[in-house]
């Protein structure tokens, strides 16, 4: 009478993969999102700042002349603000940013707006709810404070006059500048180039990472 011997289980010695890097990236601090999104903010900005035209170019004398009708004004603004996109920008950022640095208040209410927003919403943790004074709010609820908070400060202090004035100061200038250059002396064919260039779109383009650095929101979070 043969015997067989019974047969051979594989026996698997694998182990888990630890998850200490995954865990840690989502227990990371907010501080972590923040570092990724100035880091990448500040290469866009550079990127975006490196394609700005000459500025010999934008306060050339001999470009500047009067132009005959309101037609010709409007088309002057349309091609000047497509060819001077960036430079634009600069000038309307130098303008906001001396009109908060001269109202302090405004200036440190703003601040202060923005850092609610990032530490108490964007780049909190979703497994952790915001607790305040012992009591604990949820996600729809520091989203509805934020929002009341946000338009006191724009609409009931002076926040919102010195944007409104700054913005509107900005847009005089840049009326002002391209409806007075006479662009015919400008190089016009790269315009279909640049129009994905400009300050919202690295803007987004930095703001893109800050999702992939935190852990994802609940289904509650906008």
């Amino acid at each position: 009478m043969s015997s067989s011997a019974p047969p051979i289980l594989p026996i698997s010695n694998s182990q888990p993969t630890p998850t200490t890097t995954t865990s840690s990236a989502i227990s990371d601090p907010p501080a972590t999102a923040i570092r990724t999104l100035i880091s990448n903010l500040s290469d866009s900005l550079r990127n975006g700042l490196s394609q700005r035209r000459p500025w010999t170019e934008l306060t050339d004398r001999s470009a500047f002349s009067k132009p005959e009708s309101f037609s010709e004004a409007t088309l002057r603004i349309r091609k000047n603000f497509n060819y001077f996109r960036i430079n634009y920008y600069a000038v309307v950022s130098f303008i906001l940013a001396v009109s908060l640095l001269t109202n302090p208040l405004s200036l440190i209410l703003l601040i202060g707006l923005l850092a609610s927003w990032t530490f108490l919403y964007l780049f909190r943790p979703s497994d952790q709810p915001l607790v305040i004074l012992g009591r604990t709010f949820s996600d729809f609820e520091t989203l509805s404070l934020l929002s009341v908070l946000t338009v006191f400060v724009i609409f009931l202090t002076s926040v919102g006059y010195v944007l409104v004035s700054a913005l509107m100061l900005s847009v005089a200038v840049v009326c002002l500048h391209g409806s007075f250059r006479v662009p015919e002396d400008l190089f016009m064919d790269e315009l279909d180039n640049s129009q994905s260039t400009g300050f919202l779109s690295f803007i987004r383009g930095a703001a893109a990472v800050a999702p992939s650095a935190v852990a994802p929101p609940p289904p509650g979070r906008v």
